[in-house]
């Protein structure tokens, strides 16, 4: 820019030759100047206000687009910045068959101190001690003024009564932060199919639900995974029908005086597991510590259908008796010789009492000879014996959805020899659980199938394996029927329902070697409607024994069997069934009227 003179010499000598005055000319030039440097000093400044005002135009733009955002999406705790991965605490899901909740989850919050915050760590100690009967003072009061501690955790789970209490104390240095945890909304029931959850990861903000058994266990990938969040896991079971059989069975386990007890119903042509009950049981949401010492069975958590492994009596004479008529080697009338005791070798085997001479093969199976039984097995071998019941799963772990059920594995002899094959055609000599022996009931009634059992919904069929041929299977039925309604189990007979099964009592072996006298394993097998078979009922009590008579009963057909009568009296009608007149083969048809 080109600065103009404010006294120009040539203006300068004109003015004086006009005799104007000179100094004037240099104020106006001054003048001019500053008006220059005023305007340009606006013009700047206005340019840097547009400037400014369109900075806060934009910044003002973006916090309330991000505002807006904000208020349109779903809550989220803030979290502090940390290298590690992101604990994930969202867990889908269980439901019954019909949607019902079984696991959810809950909000809830843990409770911790930071004791370098703490005003009274004495009182704070002493006021949670009190709400908190698990915590214990001194403990407390030591990490609380404990100068290297920065962090102390104090309670994983706080109900909101808890909390409220925690906020009354009103120490700043005990802090909440908010979590997940896995709810049971019914308690016990279904206690050992659910299993249970805990803690993995835990954080201030969050913390990893992760299953510790049963289904919750077996199924933790799926039930952790976001993608499942909203498809909820569907089990088999029907809570109504597991309600009313936990209930009749904790009845009938303290009616017959048992130390323990389990159920199964089990559709026989799905394999779905409708209800699955184990006495004692516990409650999820406060499951306890697993035993360290003793036999596992005392504790609440053991699974008795699953884990129970035991010798499950007289009801397994149906096997060799089916596979003996399948092959051929027998039909239900040949008559089977009884005389006893029979003995091989140093071995004797007995009968509940003398039956005679001989027992057609109905009556082997409606009176429940062992001797009979063992001779039919006689007849088979042990090698075909053998393979029947691998084909049937007694030989190996089910695959049932439960983590607990590999562990499971039935004890074998070590040496398949004839007396094994004798003595585990009724029973003895070879331990399996309850769930193996209702899918081995459920093939032999349904018309000859092989079923495996799932906790899972099925919507249709299950297309197994043949074991036995439609004709046998009807025999089977048919004998079954009558150990009802004029064997053993007479008092399983249900009006409307057409009950067929088999009794099975069991001593108990001693853990040192042999058997107990008076401590029996009373099983009852069972299946109905006869006719069309739909369902199969395992009911075991554990040292159960009836004592209303002047001596004390301890067989299956006095104590598991009127249990089970009941339980299906009760559950029929919420299955669906309808009670029935049993249908009358034709040759028992009689013409009244022309």
């Amino acid at each position: 820019m080109i600065r103009t003179p404010l006294r120009p010499l040539a203006r300068i000598l004109l003015a004086r030759q006009r005799g104007e005055n000179p100094d004037a000319i240099e104020r106006e030039n001054l003048r001019l100047r500053h008006e220059a440097l005023r305007d340009k000093a606006r013009l700047r400044a206005e340019s840097r206000l547009l400037l400014l005002g369109v900075c806060f135009f934009f910044a003002f733009a973006v916090i309330g687009g991000r505002m807006g955002l904000m208020a349109a999406s779903e809550p989220q705790e803030p979290r502090a910045a940390s290298s590690g991965a992101d604990i994930v605490a969202q867990r889908a899901d269980i439901v019954d068959r019909n949607g019902r909740i079984l696991a959810t989850n809950l909000i809830t919050h843990s409770l911790y101190a930071q004791p370098h915050q703490m005003v009274d760590p004495a009182r704070a100690a002493m006021r949670l001690a009190e709400l908190f009967p698990d915590l214990n003072r001194d403990t407390l009061l030591r990490q609380f003024t404990d100068p290297e501690r920065r962090f102390v955790w104090v309670k994983r789970r706080l109900s909101p009564e808890q909390m409220q209490a925690v906020h009354d104390i009103g120490d700043p240095g005990l802090l909440f932060g908010p979590r997940e945890m896995r709810l049971y909304p019914n308690g016990r029931l279904a206690a050992h199919i659910l299993g249970g959850a805990g803690f993995g990861r835990e954080g201030v903000h969050s913390a990893e639900v992760i299953g510790v058994a049963g289904i919750e266990r077996q199924f933790d990938d799926y039930l952790r995974d976001p993608n499942n969040a909203a498809n909820p896991l569907e089990l088999s079971i029907d809570l109504t029908v597991q309600a009313a059989a936990r209930e009749v069975l904790d009845g009938g386990m303290r009616l017959m005086n048992a130390k323990g007890a389990t159920s199964i119903l089990m559709d026989v042509r799905t394999g779905e597991v409708v209800s699955m009950v184990s006495l004692p049981d516990f409650d999820p949401n406060t499951r306890p510590q697993p035993l360290v010492e003793g036999d596992p069975s005392d504790s609440p958590l053991f699974n008795r259908a699953v884990q129970g492994v035991y010798e499950l009596g007289s009801t397994f004479k149906v096997f060799a008796t089916a596979q003996a008529i399948d092959e051929g080697l027998i039909s239900a009338s040949t008559r089977i010789d009884t005389r006893g005791p029979m003995t091989w070798g140093r071995f004797r085997i007995r009968d509940f009492r003398n039956y005679g001479p001989e027992l057609s093969v109905t009556d082997v199976m409606v009176k429940s000879s062992n001797i009979g039984t063992a001779r039919i097995a006689m007849m088979l071998g042990g090698k075909r014996q053998q393979e029947f019941l691998r084909r049937l799963g007694f030989l190996d772990p089910l695959g049932v959805e439960l983590s607990e059920a590999p562990g499971a594995r039935p004890l074998l002899p070590r040496q398949w020899s004839d007396i094994s094959t004798m003595t585990i055609s009724y029973g003895h000599g070879l331990s399996a659980s309850p769930l193996h022996l209702a899918a081995g009931y459920a093939a032999m009634v349904n018309g000859g199938t092989l079923v495996r059992p799932t906790l899972l919904r099925q919507d249709q069929p299950q297309q197994g394996e043949r074991v036995i041929s439609e004709q046998t299977s009807a025999i089977m039925r048919d004998m079954l029927r009558q150990v009802v309604t004029r064997g053993t189990a007479s008092f399983g007979d249900v009006p409307g329902y057409a009950v067929g099964g088999k009794t099975g009592s069991a001593d108990k072996p001693r853990p040192e070697g042999g058997y107990y006298k008076d401590r029996v394993m009373a099983t009852f097998a069972a299946f109905f409607p006869a006719h069309d078979p739909r369902y199969v009922l395992i009911l075991t009590l554990d040292e159960g024994v009836e004592t209303s008579g002047p001596e004390p009963r301890r067989t299956a057909g006095w104590t598991a069997v009127p249990v089970a009568a009941e339980m299906i009296r009760r559950t029929a009608p919420l299955l669906g069934l309808r009670p029935t007149i049993e249908p009358v083969a034709p040759d028992g048809i009689t013409l009244v009227r022309n």
